[in-house]
């Protein structure tokens, strides 16, 4: 008989191994654990604030615009927008299936192996932990746009007590501090491009109508990079593509880690997935359509400031406003920026801690990373990630765009890899549901187009991978630094893969023992008190209760 999943209930039909029972069983927050307190507002805006760092404001025109021109950066980030899109829906489907902490990284031991499970956990922690650096790194060059006479370390180590002290606290304070940041980043993003819009009708100081004149800067419209002719330009549009693009353009990994601290998860979750597509796609193309506009690819001025020897982190956009002779506001905007890329550093704070506290719940790390404090803040896995923060202080050796580059060449390389295992795991999950006879059209959540839509974007994701760090392969470029901040995370997961398997013991699972119920017992019951309680009580939806207006407001600009 075909096993039916209720979407808002949970349990399947006929199944029997999970409760089809709503009894109000006591779920209260136990010692080890962390506790639901995201309401649908805070998801709604880290699932988008969490997405928009430095790499769409400062990078973006470093390591996209500089090496491919603007038809490059536009392609580029044309193209990877649509395959993150695509795999975002195939994650979102999985993770309002089952919202559980680590939804992804769980389901991946499930239905492909134990082993295979340690290995993508390993990476995304370590992703999740490397991105904190480098958003601290960023805000420190961008600090230099004012002034030079002073050490690096009084804004590096400021932030890092900032982020401890967010981070230890309560999971409620660091939705409420993610909510509002992620707001001042969404006002960013929409001012940029109606900012653009003017400016480029005339609507400067210079009154001048400049339209899409920076595309026609020389060497134009996709530049060259490493090599020369059209073989240069293809170059630079794989510059771009692995170098910027696949750094900047992010989305499901950030929903799915508050998946287990979300209330009501199983309604929150797929409206957070379906709502946030079309927003990141304007974003991010309309972001690379800015920038080509704005500033050409050659531009003296911007090269200069963002060139290895420079302590500055220039946006892109902060220089185009000089150029137009723009006063006060490229302050203004600089201090926003700054706000955007300590808010994404927030969120790389709490989604480490996140992923080391699910490391530890199965078993890959000692036990001791499960102790949460009594507000439910995994204490040592906070720990942890503050001291990866300090990887910052490298800077204080170092030239501030010299560490920002490594640090983009290893997150790239451990972001791309981690989507890589993200399609793997879904495609095993399709299979696992087709083999057990679950018909996905019950699911809160239906991703498009199966499995078709995830093979285009499995096939994309593992080709990149396998290009990240090509250039150093070319004759006369070889370096050491290169190949390893592209490639490392490659060996450090065969490496963790290949130890779990001969330790444990472990087999591929097979897809119809795969393991897809566990842990829906204990969301029923969750869900069960939020209905009851508010049924006795009277109460209102949460997010009506809180910020109507605010939210209302959101949902219709965005």
């Amino acid at each position: 008989m075909s096993k039916v999943l209720d979407p808002l209930k949970g349990p399947l039909k006929g199944d029997t191994t999970s409760s089809n029972s709503l009894t109000p069983k006591s779920s209260s927050p136990q010692p080890q654990s962390v506790h639901r307190k995201l309401y649908n507002r805070h998801v709604q805006l880290i699932a988008i604030g969490g997405s928009i760092g430095t790499g769409l404001f400062v990078t973006i025109g470093t390591t996209g615009l500089v090496r491919a021109g603007p038809l490059g950066l536009l392609l580029a980030y044309g193209i990877w927008t649509v395959v993150i899109l695509l795999l975002t829906t195939a994650v979102g489907e999985m993770v309002s299936f089952l919202p559980v902490s680590s939804p992804f990284l769980t389901m991946a031991g499930r239905v492909v192996d134990p082993a295979f499970e340690c290995a993508a956990s390993v990476n995304f922690w370590i992703m999740q932990s490397l991105y904190i650096p480098f958003e601290i790194t960023a805000v420190n060059g961008m600090i230099h746009f004012w002034r030079e006479d002073y050490s690096p370390a009084i804004p590096l180590c400021v932030q890092i007590a900032i982020y401890a002290c967010i981070n230890l606290f309560a999971v409620r304070l660091y939705g409420e501090c993610e909510f509002w940041l992620s707001i001042a980043k969404l006002i960013l993003c929409i001012a940029l491009l109606f900012f653009t819009l003017i400016t480029m009708c005339g609507g400067n100081p210079q009154g001048d109508a400049f339209g899409f004149r920076n595309w026609h800067a020389a060497g134009g419209p996709i530049a060259e990079y490493l090599s020369k002719g059209n073989i240069g330009r293809f170059e630079g549009f794989l510059g771009c593509l692995r170098g910027s693009a696949a750094f900047t353009v992010v989305g499901p990994e950030y929903m799915s880690m508050v998946a287990g601290e979300a209330i009501n998860p199983r309604k929150t979750m797929p409206t957070a997935f379906k709502t946030v597509l079309y927003r990141l796609a304007l974003f991010y193309i309309g972001g690379a359509l800015s920038v080509s506009i704005l500033i050409a690819y050659n531009d003296p001025n911007y090269l200069k400031l963002t060139s290895d020897a420079s302590n500055a982190a220039s946006s892109p956009y902060v220089v185009a406003m000089q150029n137009l002779q723009i006063k006060v506001l490229p302050d203004i905007i600089n201090v926003v920026i700054i706000t955007s890329a300590f808010s994404a550093g927030n969120s790389y704070t709490y989604c480490s801690s996140r992923a080391l506290y699910g490391l530890a719940q199965r078993g890959f790390v000692p036990r001791f990373f499960k102790i949460c404090t009594k507000l439910g803040v995994p204490i040592f896995c906070v720990a942890v990630s503050i001291c990866f923060s300090l990887l910052s202080l490298m800077q204080l050796g170092s030239s501030g765009n010299k560490v920002l580059n490594y640090m983009v060449s290893l997150c790239t390389g451990s972001q791309v890899l981690n989507y890589g295992f993200m399609s793997i795991i879904y495609i095993r999950f399709y299979h696992a549901c087709k083999a057990q006879g679950i018909d996905r059209s019950t699911f809160p959540y239906r991703a498009w187009f199966q499995p078709y839509s995830i093979y285009i974007a499995a096939s994309l994701i593992w080709c990149l991978i396998g290009i990240l760090g090509y250039h150093v392969f070319k004759p006369g470029m070889w370096s050491v630094d290169d190949f390893l901040f592209n490639y490392v995370m490659i060996f450090v997961a065969i490496a963790v893969f290949s130890f779990w398997k001969l330790l444990k013991r472990t087999k591929v699972v097979k897809l119809s023992e795969a393991d897809l119920y566990t842990g829906i017992e204990e969301i029923e019951e969750h869900e069960y008190e939020i209905y009851a309680k508010r049924e006795a009580n009277g109460e209102e939806d949460d997010d009506k209760k809180n910020g109507n207006f605010l939210k209302n407001a959101l949902n219709w600009v965005f």
